[in-house]
């Protein structure tokens, strides 16, 4: 196949906009915490960015593995049966259907990637709960 033929092959469908993310940028646009804001999606994923400070609540996602990546601060994320710390440039994925509690003694810059139906808390309600997370 000639280069042609793979460009056209991969290129992207009509009005899709193609566009570099600046990461520090974005998190100086929002101060919140517990807010997750939507700045990219790929294969029904969706990357997110997130300030974190405090404990969030015990929850799981029955159906959807969720990963966290730590861009500035450091976070424990709490297990039924264990704690995992995780510093700048470090990642953990959290498997479906385990419940989980992150922690962030400091303010904590995070990237999350997860499926697009993941819903913020889980099956939990509470009043950190946000499904209708803003895009930036």
């Amino acid at each position: 196949m000639d280069f042609k033929t793979r460009f056209k092959l991969r290129s992207p469908k009509p009005g899709i906009i193609m566009k570099k993310v600046n990461v520090k940028e974005k998190f100086q646009m929002f101060s919140d915490h517990w807010n997750p804001r939507i700045v990219g999606e790929l294969n029904g994923q969706q990357v997110k960015l997130a300030k974190l400070k405090g404990e969030f609540i015990w929850h799981s996602h029955e159906d959807e593995d969720e990963m966290f990546f730590i861009v500035k601060g450091s976070l424990k994320i709490e297990f039924r049966d264990k704690t995992v710390e995780l510093k700048e440039n470090e990642f953990f994925i959290v498997p479906r259907g385990v419940e989980h509690k992150p922690i962030a003694e400091e303010e904590v810059q995070v990237m999350l990637f997860e499926p697009a139906s993941t819903e913020h808390t889980g099956k939990e309600k509470h009043k950190l709960t946000n499904n209708n997370q803003e895009h930036l």
